[in-house]
């Protein structure tokens, strides 16, 4: 009950105009980076980051919210209409979404797919609302070795477990700590890999490596290697665009099943909504297979329903982690994680108590999120589609402007203009190769947090390193860690053979 009344608290801060504006402006905006090729909520977000630091804090994280679920939708749209996810986290919409509207079901198509992203982040935030202060409350146990296990869960689940190769997964999250630790020693003070650069004695700032690599870098690599092709054709949205009843009783089952699959991978950093979707997908094709007529090949909505529910959830439950326990699960709420310590806050129990009126106003404004995207899918799904009719290279200078103009707002340093070309052109080649960016902005985000965290222990217990395995929680992440990576190794390995076969 508790919970509820300060939930209506967050709602009467979340229901103002202003804020009202900036659910509204998230969500469009996230909507139309998700559709254009190749960009995503994560872009989104990076190139926003400079922006709102004339915000103050509650509108900004209000806006984060709308761009984050609006991005989610805008990937489905591309990968339904041209068979072209915008992220990984829509392969698995794909699949069915794309075939039904090549059989003239567009409009059905992505009226399921916003439907179920509003089911399953409306249940998402509901379970949120009741488990964020529990999880607050049992993180209030954390002390040094529980953080570090917990950074290290992290580090290891995002560079090996979704990524094709774990060894360009450890170099890519390699790569974020060694930026993390760039600058002087906040414990003795000493310059660290600074070059006797004055500039780099205060590190090397989140917003321009996440500008640099989701951005910059992006265009770089559309600039040069996919030379703004576009792969597919735009499939026109006919007839009506709601759901008969039909319709809407095939779907429901699995939006409700695509729901309950994802909300556990929301508080596991285990690289995003991508796991979920698949397993989703996977597992309404195995009930499909028990029908008289099986559907999935020929368009069948389960096939789209369940893996947007699935992809919603998780990223709902993903809001809850990230404010009660301060853990990333994406590269998105990673970067959200870097602006809550940009305004000077750390998620956690911390934040409950000393920012309430901000986490419960957030928490609100996810049901506003899920209504608003709703109202402007469901009727103008096209409309967004419309968006792909702008020329690529007028998209792509925009964004590099844009890119620049926000960090030197942000600094008002050349150097940091250089910094971000420098970075941009790192970015581009790990995209070019195949790294992940996920283990890189995590390692960023949170190699600071387990260096501390390591130090704090270890000095604590007199030098005895042993304290890093003491413990119920310390071990029972270890003991979670073990086991993902037991369950990864076997699906790797049993692809692996099925493809020599």
């Amino acid at each position: 009950m508790e919970s509820l009344s300060l939930l209506m608290e967050g709602f009467a801060g979340a229901l103002t105009w202003q804020n009202l504006f900036w659910v509204f402006l998230g969500c469009l905006l996230g909507t139309a980076v998700g559709v254009m090729p190749g960009l995503g909520s994560s872009m989104a977000v990076a190139l926003l980051l400079p922006v709102t630091f004339a915000l103050e804090p509650t509108a900004a994280f209000i806006m984060f919210s709308g761009v984050y679920f609006g991005g989610l939708f805008g990937d489905s749209t591309m990968g339904i209409l041209m068979n072209t996810p915008g992220q990984a986290s829509a392969i698995a919409s794909t699949f069915e979404g794309h075939k039904m509207a090549k059989a003239g079901r567009a409009s059905q198509a992505l009226a399921t797919a916003a439907i179920g992203a509003f089911i399953g982040g409306f249940i998402a935030s509901a379970v949120v609302v009741f488990l964020a202060p529990f999880l607050a409350e049992f993180s209030t146990q954390f002390g040094p070795a529980e953080f570090f296990a917990l950074a290290l869960f992290a580090f290891v689940a995002t560079s090996s477990v979704v990524t094709d190769s774990a060894v360009k997964g450890l170099l890519s999250l390699a790569f974020g700590l060694g930026i993390a630790v760039v600058g002087i020693d906040s414990v003795t003070g000493v310059p660290r890999f600074t070059l006797d650069s004055p500039y780099l004695f205060d590190g090397i700032s989140l917003v321009t490596v996440t500008v640099a690599v989701l951005a910059l870098g992006e265009v770089i690599y559309f600039a040069t290697i996919a030379r703004f092709h576009r792969k597919g054709e735009l499939i026109q949205s006919k007839g009506r665009s709601w759901l008969s009843w039909k319709e809407f009783k095939e779907a429901a089952p699995a939006w409700g099943r695509g729901t309950a699959i994802g909300l556990p991978f929301g508080v596991v950093p285990a690289g995003g909504s991508e796991i979920p979707t698949f397993l989703a997908y996977g597992a309404e094709r195995r009930l499909d297979r028990r029908r008289r007529e099986p559907q999935f090949g020929k368009g069948a909505i389960r096939g789209l329903a369940a893996p947007e529910a699935a992809g919603n959830s998780t990223t709902g439950m993903a809001m809850g982690a990230l404010l009660a326990l301060g853990l990333p699960i994406s590269a998105t709420a990673a970067i959200m994680l870097g602006a809550f310590r940009q305004y000077g806050l750390q998620p956690g129990p911390l934040l409950f108590e000393r920012a309430p009126d901000l986490v419960w106003a957030l928490l609100a404004s996810f049901f506003i999120a899920m209504i608003v995207l709703l109202i402007i899918n469901l009727p103008f799904s096209m409309v967004w589609a419309k968006l792909l009719l702008i020329p690529n290279h007028y998209l792509y200078s925009g964004i590099t402007v844009f890119c620049g103009l926000g960090i030197y707002a942000t600094s008002g340093s050349t150097f940091d203009l250089l910094m971000l070309l420098g970075v941009g052109v790192v970015g581009f080649l790990m995209r070019m190769h195949d790294y992940p960016l996920a283990p890189l902005i995590i390692g960023m985000v949170l190699g600071p947090l387990a260096e501390t965290s390591l130090r704090d222990a270890v000095i604590s217990a007199n030098g005895d390193a042993s304290v890093l395995v003491q413990g119920p929680i310390v071990l029972t992440l270890y003991g979670l860690l073990a086991i993902v990576l037991l369950l990864t190794l076997r699906s790797k390995v049993t692809s692996r053979t099925r493809r020599d076969t």
